[in-house]
């Protein structure tokens, strides 16, 4: 090998090695400065976490319960029922979360497509009343007109910004639609849903009677579309031409009913997956049975599992608050039907939108046909193991839905 190809075999491994060395390098530094990014993120989030409860701080004060409720809630505390006069720092408590919840209503945490995007509130429209001209649906329509205006305030007062953003997917998953007669209606769980469900399939000729439709095919059966399945352009057309109800429920009274439904009969589906890690969390010393099958599961422990911020299980929407399942302040509902008054309500929404004249909303208790129905009496009851404060952390949970539905017995 002459001199020269000695030169030139050096210098390409030289620069090879250098090359070699340069990339380790390069390399390096990127592993670094991704463990120094990844600090600054998580320090970042917590420096944004306390910017926040900053701001909460100093607006929280901007949010006022409106003059009316308070009116109605100084009559119920001097009415002589059994209650808890709210302290002065309670009530501060009350109203900081119920105007948390209504910032994350207003407040996007992450920007979304602008295909998945649209301009909220929607525009509430007028019922169309000719098809119920008799004159016993007069008081009820006129408790509609009032629950529709009360909850219409309430979100032009303290619902959000005028063009808030939201994810609109999201927003109406749980909106049940009726194409026949343009009707969607918003599922809120413990409050009527199985039979409303019923009443959907009748209206869609999916079936000749609600009485012949068992609880599987109700939930199951997918017989049933929901908002979500329809595209962007179909979704739009449908909240602006559709006519939208929801039907309400007393928030402790839809918790005790949902409590008794799914941890006092056998399921194979709460006990396991909610039963379990309530019990493990908030039974000191559980048998190695309960831990094992999740039956048996307390009210109390149940409550604890619901107020606690670090729960070992995520919400379920047998109790998730209605203002997050319906967004009401979001999509303007045209129907307020309340579960207190649910045949009445629910027979005059069936005249409103033509139903067919043999459609009645049934009465029959959709399961557990032999148990006491949930009412006042009964969530007393249950109340009876619980302190007072626990009964109103509850009450605080679940206030927005207080508020914007006017609800003002709290059983507190």
């Amino acid at each position: 090998m002459n001199p020269k190809q000695v030169f030139l075999s050096v210098l390409i491994f030289g620069v090879a090695g250098l090359l070699l060395f340069m990339y380790l390098q390069v390399w390096a530094e990127e592993q670094h400065t991704g463990r120094l990014e990844k600090r600054r993120e998580q320090k970042g989030a917590s420096e944004t976490t306390g910017r926040i409860q900053e701001r909460f701080a100093n607006q929280k004060s901007k949010f006022h319960m409106p003059e009316d409720l308070k009116k109605k809630k100084e009559n119920l505390l001097n009415s002589g029922r059994p209650t808890r006069v709210l302290t002065k720092a309670s009530q501060s408590q009350v109203e900081d979360q119920a105007y948390r919840s209504i910032e994350r209503h207003q407040e996007a945490k992450t920007p979304f497509k602008k295909s998945n995007e649209m301009s909220w509130p929607l525009v509430i429209h007028p019922l169309n009343k000719s098809l119920a001209k008799d004159n016993k649906w007069k008081k009820i329509d006129e408790t509609q007109e009032k629950r529709r205006s009360f909850l219409q305030e309430f979100c032009k007062k303290y619902g959000g910004v005028s063009h808030p953003q939201s994810q609109l997917f999201h927003v109406v998953s749980r909106i049940y639609v009726e194409d026949k007669h343009k009707i969607l209606y918003c599922e809120v769980p413990k409050a009527g849903c199985s039979n409303w469900k019923r009443v959907l399939m009748v209206l869609n000729g999916l079936a000749s009677s609600t009485y012949n439709i068992s609880h599987d095919a109700v939930h199951y059966g997918k017989h049933l579309k929901t908002l979500d399945s329809f595209d962007l352009k179909g979704i739009h057309m449908r909240l602006n031409t559709y006519v939208k109800a929801v039907f309400v429920r007393d928030p402790m009274e839809r918790l005790v009913s949902a409590f008794r439904d799914k941890f006092e009969h056998p399921n194979s589906y709460y006990h396991p997956v909610f039963g379990r890690a309530i019990i493990k969390k908030y039974r000191p010393n559980a048998c190695a049975e309960d831990l094992n099958n999740g039956s048996g599961v307390k009210f109390k422990e149940f409550v604890h599992y619901l107020l606690d911020v670090h729960r070992p299980v995520g919400m379920d929407i047998h109790w998730e608050k209605v203002s997050k399942l319906c967004y009401p302040c979001l999509i303007s509902y045209d129907f307020v039907g309340k579960f207190e008054t649910l045949e009445e309500d629910a027979n005059y929404f069936l005249q409103l939108i033509g139903a067919p004249k043999g459609l009645k909303f049934p009465n029959f208790k959709d399961r557990h046909s032999s148990d006491e129905r949930t009412s006042a009496q009964v969530v007393r009851q249950y109340l009876k193991d619980l302190s007072g404060a626990e009964r109103q952390l509850i009450y605080d949970f679940y206030y927005l839905d207080y508020l914007m539905f006017n609800y003002t017995t709290p059983h507190l």
